[in-house]
């Protein structure tokens, strides 16, 4: 880990592209996910759409995880392994996509409803994008972490809903994972910690908001986590640029 990266124009450009084919497969799975399709369906759905595009998906074998996309159910905040578990009337589907194009890395994630849901998914779910778009709108070039952090905070908690502090956004580029980390709440750090984005930094800023507490959990599968007290979890993602005259959506049809 060395430091918050700059990227070139021809570099954003690959990293664009990758952002498409997550935009494009996000898009897809959100259309066809209903009661009855399983999750492994959606996985391969996904996957075959990016390979189709010229693409690679970025978590197949990434640390060992065995599927193209990540798919989390009601309690489960990420990381849901992909199985024959059928999605049901009622269920909130988390997914979550990473595309490479041509070694630059795209990363994103939606919150969809199946079917009819409760009036606390609903809202839960609406929060979360809510939160995601003022994270957003809080980047511009020279503000440090905790200035994009600070706005999804205080609308999580201002409505009553927690932020989830073990998880967090990050730096995304030529590794799926790169400097620095973003967590979606205001953290106590010297100022030498709370780095400041440079104009062509890219993060994936990722808000996980629960509707009861912050704690998490791992399930014995070593991968999906569930929140501790097993109540609801959303999660919305994008890939976004340091642009000169502000955020730059990559995750973008």
């Amino acid at each position: 880990m060395g430091g918050i990266e700059h990227k070139s124009p021809v570099e954003l450009a690959k990293m664009r592209q990758a952002g498409r084919l997550v935009a494009e497969a996000l898009q897809l799975l959100s259309d066809i996910a209903e009661p009855g399709l399983t999750t492994e369906q959606l996985d391969r759905a996904a996957g075959d759409l990016i390979r189709k595009r010229g693409g690679t998906p970025a978590f197949k074998g990434y640390r060992g995880f065995p599927a193209n996309i990540c798919a989390s159910i009601n309690e489960e905040i990420v990381h849901g392994i992909p199985g024959p578990r059928k999605l049901r009337e009622g269920d909130l589907l988390k997914i979550d996509i990473g595309a490479v194009w041509d070694g630059y890395y795209g990363d994103g994630a939606v919150t969809v409803a199946i079917g009819e849901v409760s009036e606390l998914a609903r809202d839960l779910m609406q929060l979360t994008r809510e939160a995601l778009n003022v994270g957003i709108a809080a980047i511009r070039a020279g503000v440090s972490i905790n200035d994009v952090a600070r706005p999804i905070q205080k609308m999580v908690e201002e409505r009553g809903y927690s932020v989830v502090r073990d998880y967090s956004g990050h730096g995304i580029g030529r590794a799926l994972h790169e400097d620095p980390r973003v967590p979606n709440y205001v953290e106590r750090r010297v100022l030498s910690r709370d780095p400041e984005l440079p104009e062509g930094a890219v993060i994936a800023l990722e808000p996980m908001v629960n509707a009861g507490r912050p704690h998490t959990q791992v399930l014995d599968n070593g991968w999906t986590v569930v929140t501790r007290d097993r109540k609801l979890s959303a999660h919305f993602e994008h890939t976004v640029s340091v642009g000169a005259d502000g955020p730059v959506i990559l995750t973008l049809p």
